[in-house]
C-alpha cells in the first residue's frame, strides 16, 4: 500500500509516517516547504507544492492508495485575528483535494478535524460524535465546513473519506510558544524561567491524549474505518490547566525550578470543558489509548529539558 500523507511533518504527521512505515506501506509525504520543515526517515519520498497547484497535487496523488490530510494553515488564536484567512487559506484547498481525490481509485482517506473546537460549549462530561456542532471561533467553523464538504463528496461521488476528531495533542517534539500545545508551552515556560498565564482560577477543562495515541487513531480509521463516519479520537479524562502544571511541578521542583503563574479572567472565546467520548473508534477498529497521563507527562518533561534550546 501507498499512502500520501499532506503535511507529513508537523506534530501529529511526523509519527503518523513513522507508524505507516511500521506497517510496511510506501509514505510520500507532501509539504509546503521546499524542503521538510522536520526530518523524514530515508525511504519517505518528499514532495512540495508550495502554492497547492492542482495539476502537481493530481500528479502525485496517481500512484497513492491512501490519502491522510493534516494539512492547515491557521491556528485557533489566529483564525480570530483573522476570519477571512483562515477560510481562503484553508477551505479552498481542502475542496479542491476532495475533488482530486473522488476522481482517483483510492482506497481510503481520512481527513483530520478536531474534536476541541467543532462542538462548542457543552453541558455534558463526554461528548460523543452525535453531539451538536456549534463551533465558537472561525477556526472550528473553517473545520466543520470541511467535514461537511468531505461527507458531500463521499455521498454524491463515492470518495471513501474517513473524518477523526482529535482531542490535545502533546507529547515530545511539540513546538512551544506556537498558540497551540499547553503542555508543550508550560514545560518550556518552566525550563526557560517564564510566567504562565492561567485563564480563570483553574483555567478550563481539556482532554489532552499523547501525540503517539493520536497517530494510531489516524492510522486505526484508515485501516478499519467505515468511510462517511465521523471518529472521536481522545482519552476520555478532562483535565484543568492548573492540574496540568501540578503534574508537571515534580518534575520542576527536582530539577530546582519554579511554576510562576499569571491568572488573568476567563476569555470569552474558550470553551470551558471539551472531553471526547471515542468509544465509536474503539468499538469499529478496536482503537484505545496507550500511553497514560502520567507516562506521557513524564516522556514529555525530559524530552524537553534535554532538547530545549
Amino acid at each position: 500500500m501507498h499512502c500520501c500523507v499532506i503535511g507529513g511533518t508537523g506534530f501529529i504527521g511526523s509519527y503518523l509516517v513513522n507508524n505507516l512505515l511500521s506497517t510496511g506501506r510506501e509514505v510520500t509525504v507532501i509539504g509546503r516547504s521546499t524542503r521538510p520543515s522536520t526530518p523524514l526517515p530515508d525511504s519517505v519520498r518528499y514532495l512540495s507544492n508550495p502554492y497547492g497547484d492542482p495539476d502537481f497535487l493530481e500528479q502525485a496523488l496517481q500512484a497513492a492508495d491512501e490519502i491522510v490530510d493534516l494539512a492547515y494553515s491557521t491556528i485557533p488564536k489566529t483564525s480570530f485575528t483573522d476570519p477571512v484567512n483562515d477560510i481562503v487559506s484553508n477551505l479552498p484547498d481542502a475542496v479542491r483535494l476532495f475533488e482530486i481525490a473522488s476522481k482517483l481509485p483510492i482506497k481510503k482517506m481520512v481527513w483530520v478535524s478536531s474534536g476541541g473546537t467543532v462542538y462548542g460549549r457543552t453541558d455534558k462530561a463526554t461528548i460523543d460524535e452525535s453531539h451538536p456542532t456549534q463551533p465558537i471561533s472561525p477556526y472550528g467553523i473553517t473545520k466543520l465546513a470541511i467535514e461537511k464538504y468531505a461527507l458531500m463528496y463521499q455521498y454524491s461521488k463515492g470518495l471513501p473519506v474517513v473524518i477523526v476528531r482529535p482531542a490535545n495533542a502533546y507529547g515530545e517534539q511539540q513546538k512551544a510558544y506556537s498558540g497551540q500545545g499547553f503542555i508543550a508551552t508550560a514545560m518550556a515556560s518552566i525550563l526557560n524561567n517564564k510566567s504562565i498565564t492561567l485563564y480563570g482560577k483553574e483555567g478550563t477543562i481539556r482532554d489532552y491524549i499523547h501525540v503517539q495515541d493520536v497517530a494510531l487513531g489516524i492510522l486505526a480509521a484508515l485501516e478499519k474505518g467505515k468511510p462517511g463516519s465521523i471518529y472521536n479520537i481522545g482519552s476520555g479524562e478532562g483535565r484543568t490547566t492548573l492540574s496540568i502544571l501540578e503534574a508537571i511541578k515534580p518534575f520542576a521542583k527536582k530539577g530546582g525550578l519554579d511554576i510562576n503563574i499569571q491568572v488573568l479572567p476567563m476569555r470569552q472565546f474558550d470553551v470551558p470543558s471539551n472531553v471526547l467520548d471515542s468509544t465509536k473508534l474503539n468499538k469499529d477498529t478496536s482503537w484505545s489509548p496507550g500511553i497514560t497521563f502520567e507516562e506521557g507527562i513524564e516522556r514529555s518533561w525530559n524530552w524537553f529539558k534535554n532538547n530545549l534550546v
